[in-house]
């Protein structure tokens, strides 16, 4: 029997990945088991919190035009609805970017005692950030990580771009240590052309990492909690067009992704045992993605995906069905054991 009846999916948010979040929110609600769940989605933005559809167990999706939607009580996470309030039992949080992966969501949530599809506010906060998620690891030995340099506003960026120029092989890539889905990011060919690339990746966050660019395979690996193990799904291989994975390439069709990766079983065995620990010593919850770059050398670790992409072409959902698992069954997994 089901641990929670009434499920909130929030999706939206208040960064540029908004609509990506709605697509992948969308996705979501309708895989959720229609016929143990009510399913609630909710659109998040800049504050304002609306009920856009519902979807009572056994039966039809009623959508909310706009302009009439039921907005959401805040002080106890509820919406009055068809002449009743409904508390919701259980939030699946589909927020890419603020706040949904910067931790406020969570913390909110756990102030009021809800439970969440997602890793905690605290792991949130940590893993979302590439510079701080790159710190917990250091000193980890299971995993290489790219020599980078961290500049925030209000340093001095030509200094910062000379001392990057100094440390670290180009080409570089520049990115919003808090953004996603490549927004802000910028692959940099030559010292000169640095300083507007940071500024560039300004207009995305208040932080950016300086990160060389490591040549080799790109490989992702998503891990979930199934209940009784931290459990790793089948490695994709990303092959792009654009020579790396960009928006174009993630977005527009401009990428190949062959999952299962077609790689030697030993380091897929390592990518996966490796994003097993990584998940492990973050103390995340839900369904995380790590992403990677194999290189001669070994395989180095790129960045935590806190809440990864879930529309019908996105990777995890591709890991799901290369596992030979229902989506409904793996979403309802997720949410029994988060």
């Amino acid at each position: 029997m089901a641990k929670y009846k009434s499920i909130a999916v929030m999706y939206g948010s208040d960064s540029s990945e908004w609509e990506v979040s709605c697509r992948s929110g969308e996705f979501t609600a309708s895989r959720i088991d229609e016929t143990g769940y009510d399913v609630y989605e909710i659109f998040a933005r800049h504050g304002k919190w609306s009920l856009v559809a519902m979807r009572r167990a056994d039966s039809m999706r009623v959508p909310f035009p706009e302009g009439s939607r039921p907005e959401i009580d805040k002080n106890d996470f509820s919406v009055r609805v068809l002449g009743e309030k409904v508390k919701f039992d259980f939030v699946y949080i589909m927020q890419h970017g603020a706040p949904g992966e910067t931790g406020l969501l969570q913390g909110y949530f756990e102030m009021l005692g809800i439970p969440f599809s997602s890793c905690s506010a605290f792991v949130t906060t940590v893993a979302f950030d590439k510079y701080s998620c790159k710190s917990y690891l250091r000193d980890a030995s299971f995993v290489k990580l790219a020599p980078d340099v961290f500049i925030r506003k209000g340093m001095d960026v030509e200094k910062v771009c000379a001392e990057a120029a100094a440390r670290l092989r180009f080409p570089v890539f520049v990115k919003p240590t808090d953004g996603g889905s490549s927004f802000g990011i910028t692959r940099v060919t030559s010292p000169e052309a640095l300083p507007e690339a940071v500024r560039f990746a300004f207009s995305e966050g208040e932080a950016v990492i300086v990160e060389e660019g490591i040549k080799g395979r790109e490989l992702t690996c998503a891990v979930y909690f199934n209940g009784k193990e931290v459990k790793p799904l089948p490695v994709i291989e990303i092959i792009s067009e654009t020579g790396w994975f960009d928006y174009d390439a993630k977005y527009n069709g401009l990428s190949r992704e062959v999952c299962p990766a077609e790689i030697p079983p030993e380091l897929a065995s390592e990518v996966q045992e490796t994003s097993r620990r990584i998940y492990t010593r973050l103390g995340c919850k839900g369904v995380v993605r790590m992403d990677y770059i194999s290189s001669e050398d070994g395989l180095y670790f790129l960045e935590v995906n806190i809440i990864p992409g879930m529309t019908n072409a996105s990777l995890v959902p591709k890991m799901v069905r290369a596992a030979g698992m229902d989506i409904t069954t793996f979403l309802s997994e997720v949410i029994e054991n988060s």
